[in-house]
């Protein structure tokens, strides 16, 4: 295990020490997407980024060169549409100083991050940021790679650097933590209904068993 990573409750994601960075949903990277159903990842990023926005958690975004790879997807910019995305050269996200030092001066440990593809602009990141003392958790089924194998040796090759996969529904419950929190517990019903999959499904199928009268 690497020094970095945290064990115990410290271990668990808290809004007030996340900070969440998106790299290139793209089209252009979309294009060669051959690991997961593209509107899985869609679905996925997008549930994040909501998730984000619930929980204050900052987000940056972050594209590469989009004058010819695309603008990043509507879905993520619908959620922050007064953010400019921060266009780059670098095809690693970490040698940009534009990203870098927003994410510093947050003053935020657990650096969050999902992007296209897993083993270029998700992996290099990563492994230089944990280097740098940072709790790295790679949001897996917000990510894709050119195949499956290469999203599969991307993940399994940030792990050895001390990075932690996990999935979207799992960050957006760690910031959740407890359904008494209900400031956010009704936000985050709507939007499992809304990205969840059969979950959200089976919550409205609830609410309307709960909410239909017994007839007399």
């Amino acid at each position: 295990m690497s020094k970095n990573v945290k064990s115990g409750l410290e271990g668990l994601l808290t809004p007030d020490n996340s900070i969440l960075v998106l790299i290139d949903h793209q089209p252009f990277q979309f294009s060669n997407l051959n690991s997961h159903e593209p509107t899985m990842i869609i679905n996925a990023v997008t549930g994040l980024s909501k998730a984000a926005k619930i929980f204050n958690v900052p987000t940056i975004l972050t594209t590469v060169v989009e004058e010819r790879g695309g603008l990043i997807i509507k879905q993520i910019q619908d959620v922050f549409p007064e953010q400019k995305p921060i266009n780059r050269t670098f095809i690693n996200t970490w040698q940009d100083p534009n990203v870098t030092d927003i994410v510093a001066a947050s003053g935020r440990k657990q650096l969050i991050i999902a992007g296209l593809w897993t083993e270029v602009c998700v992996a290099m990141p990563a492994i230089q940021a944990v280097g740098e003392g940072y709790d790295v958790f790679v949001v897996t089924d917000a990510c894709g790679a050119v195949s499956e194998e290469a999203h599969d040796m991307a993940i399994r090759r940030m792990v050895q650097h001390g990075v932690t996969p996990i999935t979207w529904l799992s960050v957006a419950s760690e910031w959740q933590r407890d359904w008494a929190r209900l400031e956010t517990a009704g936000q985050l019903a709507s939007l499992m209904i809304d990205h969840a999959g059969a979950t959200g499904v089976a919550y409205s199928w609830e609410q309307q068993l709960l909410n239909t009268p017994i007839p007399q």
